[in-house]
């Protein structure tokens, strides 16, 4: 008897666990009620993010099939700004994704990152490559001087249809199948050149084992170091990193030439130094494929 209780309790423990899971929202999906509509990160886990994102590709998707297929007679109103003022979802997730992905970054988001990334790339080239949408869009732009629209209007026209241009809105379909291509590893290969920096970033410490060495660096910027250092399981010590407010300071009130020297050279040198985490093979296959995507959209080299 004690131990079909013991199971009864286990099993409904587990279902309220499950129900409660399930009635969570995704913070990245309601409107935020906070000051200056800040995103709630107390709220955000970091598993929030792939699906909030591909939500709102999906809302997006709606939108822009609405427009497309719109039998109304294209219109600055009908068009223009339904397209200006589409994907507002995907838009606000993926700034709050990819500006943390830059400022405070894990390896968990790295993943995120490589996932969403082609994903997102498919998505920017399903829209300016649908023929539908770029018809309307070009229809309203070479009339946009004939509609009694407004300066800041027709630029807008005029920016919209070169933006659809650019992105391969009037090749045929086979170059378009190849700037898809082009895209889609140039995505990839971006994401891997801002993981390498950042990687040589993190990996860099200058540590300063006498306190002579620290002459000329304010007191706060010396504290800021002790508290890396012991962060660091470097107790008496002091740790400068190539992060902005660990290296600036130092370049800036250190007397100490050669250690100014090192901490730079470290920061500039990022992505050039023969290791695992070396971007000029990177940077040389994304010059190659720019300069073919230039060809493909008609620019000479």
């Amino acid at each position: 008897m004690k131990n079909f209780l013991i199971m009864i309790c286990a099993v409904m423990l587990t279902f309220a666990a499950c129900k409660t899971d399930k009635q969570r929202t995704n913070p990245l999906l309601v409107k935020w009620n906070t000051p200056f509509e800040v995103p709630p990160f107390d709220q955000i886990d970091t598993s929030d993010y792939f699906p909030a994102m591909m939500e709102g590709i999906g809302q997006h998707e709606k939108e822009i099939k609405a427009i497309a297929e719109n039998e109304a007679s294209p219109t600055f109103d009908n068009t223009i700004l339904a397209f200006d003022t589409s994907g507002k979802l995907l838009t606000r997730i993926t700034n709050v994704f990819f500006n943390l992905l830059e400022a405070n970054t894990n390896d968990q988001m790295q993943k995120i990152a490589e996932k969403i990334s082609p994903v997102l790339s498919t998505h920017q080239d399903n829209i300016y490559m649908n023929r539908k949408l770029f018809e309307r869009i070009k229809s309203v732009y070479e009339q946009s001087k004939q509609l009694g629209l407004d300066d800041q209007q027709i630029r807008v026209c005029e920016k919209y249809y070169n933006d659809f241009v650019r992105s391969g809105a009037a090749l045929d379909s086979t170059h378009q199948a190849r700037l898809r291509q082009i895209n889609q590893e140039l995505s990839l290969f971006s994401l891997k050149y801002g993981n390498n920096v950042l990687a040589e970033t993190n990996n860099f410490k200058l540590v300063i084992e006498n306190k002579e060495d620290l002459e000329g660096l304010p007191s706060e910027v010396i504290d800021a170091a002790a508290e890396a250092a012991k962060a660091a399981g470097m107790n008496g010590k002091w740790v400068f990193t190539l992060a902005k407010p660990s290296m600036i300071p130092f370049l800036q009130y250190s007397t100490r030439r050669d250690l100014r020297e090192k901490i730079y050279r470290a920061y500039f040198m990022r992505g050039d130094n023969n290791n695992e985490y070396d971007n000029k093979e990177i940077i040389a296959n994304m010059v190659k494929l720019r300069a073919e995507k230039a060809e493909l959209l008609g620019y000479e080299n």
